[in-house]
C-alpha cells in the first residue's frame, strides 16, 4: 500500500507540476488530488523539494527512453538518426498536453544552480547531449561533441518556440537547420 501511495504522489505531482508549474502547486493540492494523507507524504518525502527531485528523476528516465525508442523505431541508417530526434519532437509538440520541457521549466523556476531540482534538470540536458553525441559518433562525425551541443541548443529553442507558437512547425524548422549544420560538417 505504501508503494501505491508513493506512486500516486509522484504521478499526481508530475502531472500538476508540468501543467501548472512547480511553485504554483503546493503540497496540500498534491495531497488533495492524489488522495494521499499528509503523514504518508512525509513518510516518502522529507519535503516538497525532495518530491520535485524524485519527479524529475523519473521523468528524465522515461523521457530519454521515449526519445531513444522513437529514434530506434524509425530503423534509419546511423547518418540519419541524429535528425530523427527532431521528428520525435514534432510528435511530442503535437500532444494536447504539451507545455514545453519540464526540465527547462524547472530550471527557470529553480534558478539557483545549486538547488537539487536545478541540478537534476541540468543533468537531464547533459544526458540528452550525451545521447546525441553517441548518435553523431555512430554517424561518423569528427566534431561530434560540439555538434551534440549545437543540436541541444536547437532542440531547446524548438521546444520554447513550439510553446510560443502552439504548433509542430518549430521541430521541422530546427530539423532543417540541423540538417544544414550536419551537411556542412560532411563537406
Amino acid at each position: 500500500m505504501a508503494t501505491q501511495a508513493r506512486a500516486r504522489l509522484l504521478s499526481t505531482a508530475e502531472d500538476l507540476f508540468y501543467a501548472e508549474g512547480v511553485r504554483a502547486v503546493g503540497v496540500d493540492r498534491i495531497l488533495s488530488v492524489s488522495g494521499v494523507g499528509r503523514a504518508s507524504f512525509y513518510r516518502h518525502f522529507a519535503s516538497k523539494d525532495d518530491l520535485v527531485v524524485a519527479v524529475l528523476q523519473g521523468r528524465d528516465t522515461r523521457w530519454r527512453e521515449w526519445l531513444r525508442d522513437c529514434v530506434d523505431a524509425r530503423e534509419l541508417p546511423p547518418e540519419e538518426r541524429p535528425l530523427a530526434v527532431f521528428d520525435a519532437l514534432a510528435e511530442r509538440f503535437a500532444r494536447r498536453d504539451f507545455r514545453g520541457c519540464a526540465f527547462v521549466n524547472t530550471m527557470i523556476e529553480a534558478a539557483d544552480r545549486d538547488s537539487a531540482a536545478h541540478r537534476v534538470a541540468a543533468g537531464h540536458k547533459a544526458a540528452v547531449t550525451d545521447y546525441l553525441d553517441q548518435l553523431l559518433t555512430d554517424a561518423g562525425y569528427r566534431d561530434h561533441t560540439a555538434l551534440a551541443e549545437h543540436l541541444v541548443l536547437l532542440i531547446d529553442g524548438a521546444i520554447v518556440t513550439a510553446v510560443r507558437e502552439g504548433t509542430t512547425e518549430p521541430a521541422r524548422r530546427a530539423r532543417r537547420i540541423a540538417a544544414a549544420l550536419l551537411a556542412a560538417e560532411r563537406d
